[in-house]
């Protein structure tokens, strides 16, 4: 395959905003992975800080096990949301009342400001059940999986895989959003329907967490795509961030599956192999 990526440029003269900054909305109490695996891999695609916002118990399990990443906890999440580049909601968020409430009005004031965001995983079943007429995010991008495309189409699972490009297309249009409808061929589609289909990859991503990755992956590239000095990353837009992320995502499944196999693979494994997917690339 012929490559046609190129890396955001990374300036010499530079800290850590220079490359955007993060705010991970994520977990919950049984899903304190998805809120790991999606703020370090924000990390690993090059973005400058990230931080999570999550409910105490999330935060000290997760201070555990790494240094690299701000605490934020959910209460204060309104004051501090202003002062990041690039949003993300939704990984192991859960469903339940609390988080339902939490994302409704989060949307709500996101919709304010013009800022990316990326709703994935649950905060898609939440989106999906929320009546129409709901005010988004200016700058959105979401990340379904066929079943979570189908709730939000409102349509049969066997629809979407039968015409997953057609769909794509039509949640772009639906939500005015980049939409990265992620299978085998992961599709991604602009908001004015330009697409491009994925052809890295392989059966180890497969496995739960592997999205998470890929959602952190995407926040990190969006990041250094809108921060930073903006005239030298001209080219590097919102969708050019998202396309490569998926790529990269991809490569660095099929990396770790030369070294692990693709039954052995885990979630975690992937954050390993980011830097030679990006490597492959320099």
């Amino acid at each position: 395959m012929v490559n046609k990526f190129k890396l955001p440029k990374r300036e010499q003269f530079s800290n850590k905003s220079t490359f955007g900054k993060v705010f991970n909305i994520a977990g919950s109490e049984y899903y304190t992975g998805a809120a790991y695996l999606s703020s370090i891999a924000a990390l690993k695609a090059g973005c400058g800080y990230v931080a999570l916002s999550s409910s105490p118990k999330v935060l000290n399990t997760i201070s555990l096990r790494t240094s690299d990443i701000v605490f934020i906890p959910i209460e204060n999440l309104k004051k501090r949301i202003e002062d990041f580049d690039v949003i993300s909601i939704g990984c192991g968020l859960s469903t339940d009342l609390s988080a339902s409430i939490m994302f409704k009005s989060t949307l709500e004031t996101l919709a304010k400001l013009d800022k990316p965001v990326i709703i994935d995983a649950d905060g898609l079943n939440l989106l999906s059940k929320m009546k129409d007429g709901v005010n988004l995010p200016q700058n959105l991008i979401i990340t379904p999986h066929p079943k979570e495309a189908s709730r939000l189409l409102n349509i049969e699972v066997d629809e979407i895989l039968d015409k997953p490009v057609q769909y794509a297309q039509e949640l772009s249009q639906k939500y005015n959003c980049i939409t990265v409808l992620k299978q085998h061929s992961t599709i991604v589609c602009s908001p004015e329907e330009d697409i491009y289909i994925n052809e890295t990859g392989n059966s180890a991503l497969a496995k739960a967490g592997t999205g998470d990755v890929l959602t952190g992956m995407i926040s990190g590239f969006v990041a250094q795509s809108v921060s930073g000095d903006k005239r030298k990353n001209k080219k590097f837009t919102p969708f050019e961030a998202v396309k490569l992320a998926v790529y990269l995502h991809g490569k660095a499944g099929e990396i770790a599956s030369d070294m692990l196999t693709e039954y052995s693979v885990l979630a975690s494994d992937l954050l390993n192999y980011i830097p030679m997917a990006i490597a492959d690339l320099l």
